[in-house]
Parts: structure tokens; sequence; C-alpha cells
């Protein structure tokens, strides 16, 4: 299939066509968002099956989208896109009928005689807008949980992955009315109307820029959210890390989908005594993986290639920046712009206050820089944003105490990248500038529900009819009696 990526541009009469069907489509949920949200258990694990068999009946036709997209080899599709929805789904069957029982709660002594408990309920009409990087999974995986808490959901994915867009649009039309799920395509323009309804519930994955606008809209119409961003996850390494472990784990992690992941490695801190033996060590796994020569790494089948030209030129241009000050590309540096291809690179000699320590690189360029003491490298993670996530090589429990005592991050792996993702009994999200929510399993479940508090009294007298007016001595002496000793 075609490397190319297709035209992202939409006309205005496109543009217009899709706000009319947003318009619609918004109307025809309102409609139906309570028969939605009254579905039982049995009803909406028919529907996550339902979706578990149409992924299965279109694998090979997510495998060429993402190919045609941006030449995302196979088993990485496999890996990173289905496997991950699917275990969502698997998860989410499992566990519904727990996640929807009403949830008791004690009772204070204040309040005898009545009973609480908290029952989760559909927050309603809810819009998935989802990036370019991960496009099936990102798109399909808050989904399970849109449907798993009962509500009408429309989703948009990115223009950017049209392939990929294209196809989730038949699949979702084939699956659901809609008037329960319904998939919107379009560019910006489509986003920023569809950001102007009142939506319940709005989960969004992308960029920190981005998200800020998301939530700006969002608060126009008291609308919840959930940002899914990212930001410069760092990797520290210590002195008593296994070093061929940390390589392989780190090679893997940060250039899987050419880096494009929003909590890939984004730049290495690595204890200045055992930087080169890393970084020998860190070359010889990227040649394993993806070829010995410039030339191998390029006809490799099993490295992806960047979203558009435009991504291709701001990676290069950081390189470029870099190495103007002063930075050493130790591996890769080689690019094919008209394939979108820029190899697996490595960067040794880096200043902490260069340009591509500012921003999130989001490719493949890793940033190497090495610290004396374990104060200095924490240091440099508590000047930047929080990140999405945090990686800590080391043998030593007293430093991975410390690193996690003194810094914050959405979620951290020791001793590994990336899998943490796959943990459905962890929330998956950011902190501040890397996300706001938590999505996967329960968690996600919880973000598409609103938390009803109810009490229950079921005698004509409690105990609070005590204290009502007029306020005499007697009332005001239990009251200060309350005070302290209930």
């Amino acid at each position: 299939m075609s490397n190319t990526t297709a035209n992202v541009e939409f006309s205005p009469a496109q543009v217009q066509d899709a706000t009319r069907r947003i318009d619609y489509l918004f109307a025809l949920q309102q409609k139906n968002r309570w028969a939605i949200s009254q579905s039982s258990a049995k009803s909406r694990i028919r529907k996550l099956k339902k979706l578990q068999d149409t992924i299965f009946k279109y694998k090979e036709a997510i495998q060429d989208a993402l190919f045609a997209d941006f030449r995302k080899p196979s088993a990485e599709v496999n890996l990173s896109e289905i496997y991950p929805t699917l275990n969502e789904i698997k998860y989410a069957i499992a566990n519904l009928e727990n996640w929807l029982k009403p949830q008791s709660v004690g009772t204070p002594t204040a309040l005898l005689g009545s009973s609480s408990y908290v029952l989760p309920e559909a927050k309603g009409v809810c819009l998935i807008i989802a990036s370019w990087n991960y496009p099936f999974n990102i798109t399909f995986a808050p989904l399970v949980s849109a449907i798993a808490a009962g509500n009408c959901a429309i989703l948009k994915p990115s223009e950017f992955a049209p392939h990929t867009a294209r196809l989730m649009a038949e699949m979702i039309a084939e699956m659901f009315p809609e008037d329960e799920i319904a998939l919107v395509e379009g560019d910006t323009e489509v986003s920023k109307y569809l950001l102007e309804k009142p939506f319940d519930h709005i989960f969004f994955t992308g960029s920190t820029q981005v998200g800020k606008i998301v939530m700006q809209a969002a608060a126009k119409n008291l609308t919840s959210v959930t940002l899914e961003l990212g930001g410069k996850s760092p990797t520290i390494i210590d002195e008593t890390a296994n070093l061929e472990e940390a390589a392989k784990k780190i090679a893997w992690g940060k250039f899987t989908n050419a880096g494009q992941t929003c909590i890939a490695p984004d730049y290495i801190l690595v204890q200045e005594e055992k930087e080169e033996l890393f970084i020998e060590l860190l070359l010889a796994q990227i040649q394993k993986f993806y070829g010995e020569t410039p030339q191998e790494r390029l006809q490799s089948p099993d490295f992806a290639r960047i979203i558009s030209e435009k991504h291709c030129n701001r990676l290069a241009t950081l390189i470029g920046k870099a190495k103007g000050e002063g930075a050493l590309v130790r591996i890769g540096g080689t690019m094919a712009l008209e394939d979108r291809y820029i190899a697996p690179t490595v960067l040794s000699e880096v200043k902490p206050d260069s340009e591509i320590m500012k921003e999130e690189i989001f490719g493949p360029v890793l940033p190497i820089l090495r610290y004396k003491n374990l104060e200095d490298a924490i240091s440099l993670i508590q000047s930047k944003d929080k990140p999405l996530a945090l990686y800590i090589f080391s043998q030593n429990g007293k430093n991975v105490d410390q690193i996690l005592a003194q810094t914050s991050a959405g979620g951290t792996c020791i001793n590994d990248t990336l899998v943490h993702y796959f943990q459905h009994e962890l929330p998956f999200g950011g902190v501040n500038q890397s996300g706001i929510g938590k999505a996967h399993g329960y968690f996600g479940f919880l973000e598409f529900s609103n938390q009803r508090a109810v009490l229950k009294q079921p005698t004509r007298f409690s105990a609070a009819q005590l204290m009502y007016p007029p306020y005499k001595n007697e009332v005001k002496t239990l009251i200060d009696f309350s005070m302290k000793w209930i």
C-alpha cells in the first residue's frame, strides 16, 4: 500500500456537511440518552462482545489501514493497537456487573437509622476526540469505558490517520445505531464545532497545547473532561542498574511506533560512570532490532514511519539545533523525508537547556544526559512540567524510594518501559500539564460515570430533627455536644 499520507484538508462544503451531521447526531443522542443510561449490565456486555467480534473480523483491515497511514508493522499493530483494546473489552466484560452495583458506605452516629450508598450512573452524551499516533486504540479503548458506563458517544478520530479513521467509521456504522454511537470525520474546524456542543463529558487524547483549548471550550458548558496529554517523560538509570536490560527495554519503549508514543522515554539521565557502557549497549540493541547498517534500518519492515512531512521537518530541525549546540549523534541521524523516515537516533553531550529538552520530542530521537549525583537528576526533573510517565532503572530500593518521593508523574515503571499501560488494575493518565483524569478498567468506567450519592432515611424520625429550630437552650446544648463528641 502507499506510504504517502492522504490529503487531510477538508473543503468548506465538507465541513458544512459535517456540522449539519453533528447537529443531527447530537439531538438524536440527547433524545436517546435516558434509554441507554438505564440499560442493564447484560445489554452493555452484549455491545462489548459485538465490538470484540467486529475487531477480530476487521483485524487484517486494521493492519492495512495503519500500514497505509504510517507503515506500522502488523505485529506492532497487534501489540499496541488491537491487543490493548481487546484487553480493555475483556476486562470490562468480566467486571461490569460488579462495577454497576451500588457501593454501600458507613453511617455516622449523627445519622443513625439511615443508610447510604454510591450509585454509578451514566453521564449522558459523551465526546471522544482521539489523536493520530495510536488512532485505533486511542479511539476505541475509551469507547469501551463509555459503553460500560451506559453512555451515548460521538467519536472524532484524527484526520492525520485518514485510512484508519475511514475504517473505524465503517466499523461503527456496522455495530451501532447512530442514536447511540456515531463517528464524525473532519479536520480541526469540525473538532471546534463539536466542542461548542454541551456534551456531558469529553475524553480527549492529544497534545498539552490542544488540551488547553479543549478544557477552555468545555468550561463554557461546565463539561467534565478527561485529558490524556503527554510531556517529556524522563528515564533515570542509576549506578546499580542492569544496563543490558535497561538498553533493551529503553530501545523498545523509545522506538516502537517510531517514537510517536505519549509515554515513550523522552530523555535519559544516566549516572556518569555508566554513560559510555549504556550507550554502547543501546546502540547494539538498536542494531539488533532494526539492522546493522543505516541502509538496513531504512529498509527494516519493523520500523514505522513519521505521520507527516511536517512532523519529519520538526524532528529534523530539533536534531539540527541540538548538533549546533554541541550534541553528538552516536547512532542514526539519517533521514529520508520523502519517505517520512527518521532513523532511530541517539544523542549525547546534550545540554539541559537546549531546544530538544524544552518540548516533547514525539519521535525516534533520544537525548542522553549524564549526572553525577542522584539529586542532580531529580532536580532536573523537578524543574520541568510533571510528566505522563517516569522510568527508573535501579537495583537500589532507597534510590527508587527517593525518586518516587521527590518527583511526580502520571505513572511510573521500575526496571521497564511502557508496560504499565497494559495493567488495567492501575489508573492511566497524567497530572497537571500531562493530563487530567484517569483511564483504563474501573478507572475509565468511573471517568464516564457520575458517582451519585444516595442517602435513604427509612424512619419518620431522625436524630437530626433534634437540632431543628427553634434553637432553645437544650438544642444549643445538643449541638455543642455533637460538635465535641459525635
